[in-house]
């Protein structure tokens, strides 16, 4: 079945890539806005032999590799603060209602006000929007711990911080990788989104570039090149969720199918 669903899959693929060179072809399209996939390919690897390209590339990957990195720092200690200190959780949640549904994109003047086109523009963002998709985890996973786990480590003398280790951590664990698959995404979003807009060094600047200078096949290579990253982003936070849920009933089931 897994061999099947591959062979479907990259079946799919090809007949996109072929559909992506035939339409502009019979003109369908105009190749001016819309190059066949064999131009668009050679723009691909012409950009490939560029070191501006691994440049622009290592600019995207750092912003988005240390904002992620800070959201689930932030993210994990305060979802643990928030659930085990009491009333805290109660006492923030209006403000975390408030603040959560802001799109991120509606700070991008305060960002350029505060740090200009710099790396620390794009933190900003990435960090606000995927600081929320972590917190919520944690808390949602605080709020499925057993409540007999809970009361069994009390009777057995257990503190505050060796219940959040033995019980509540274990308990939100699932949920914190959930949290850390989407934030992943978020992040790589926002990193693209603040280059663009901003003009911050990355791929999203150099997309801007290369639209703006009527590049358009290496405009199209560059955001073929960012699709190609949401996708290894996204099988490595899979990868990595289920390394570290190895121990949990839905991967052991999974693995078991």
């Amino acid at each position: 079945m897994k061999g099947l669903n591959t062979a479907l899959g990259a079946a799919g693929l090809a007949a996109f890539l072929a559909l992506g060179e035939v339409v502009p072809r019979v003109g369908i399209v105009k190749e001016a806005y819309f190059p066949p996939t064999s131009r668009i390919a050679s723009a691909l690897w012409d950009e490939l032999t560029d070191g501006a390209f691994w440049s622009a590339l290592g600019d995207t990957l750092t912003g988005w590799a240390l904002g992620l990195a800070i959201a689930v720092g932030a993210g994990v200690v305060a979802g643990v603060l928030l659930s085990v200190v009491p009333y805290l959780r109660e006492a923030s949640a209006s403000t975390i209602e408030f603040l959560r549904p802001i799109p991120s994109v509606a700070l991008i003047p305060l960002a350029v006000l505060l740090y200009g086109t710099e790396l620390k523009s794009v933190l900003l963002l990435v960090v606000y929007a995927s600081f929320w998709q972590i917190l919520i985890q944690v808390l949602y996973g605080v709020q499925d711990v057993d409540p007999v786990a809970e009361e069994t480590a009390r009777s057995y003398g257990l503190g505050t911080w060796a219940r959040v280790r033995h019980v509540l951590w274990p308990s939100a664990l699932p949920y914190v990788m959930t949290g850390v698959r989407l934030a992943a995404a978020v992040a790589l979003i926002l990193t693209i989104t603040a280059e663009l807009v901003i003009g911050a060094p990355g791929l999203g600047a150099t997309i801007m570039v290369a639209q703006s200078s009527q590049a358009v096949p290496e405009m199209y290579a560059l955001i073929v090149v960012t699709g190609l990253l949401g996708l290894i982003i996204n099988v490595g936070a899979r990868t990595v969720e289920r390394r570290a849920l190895a121990w949990h009933q839905s991967v052991r089931g999974e693995v078991a199918v």
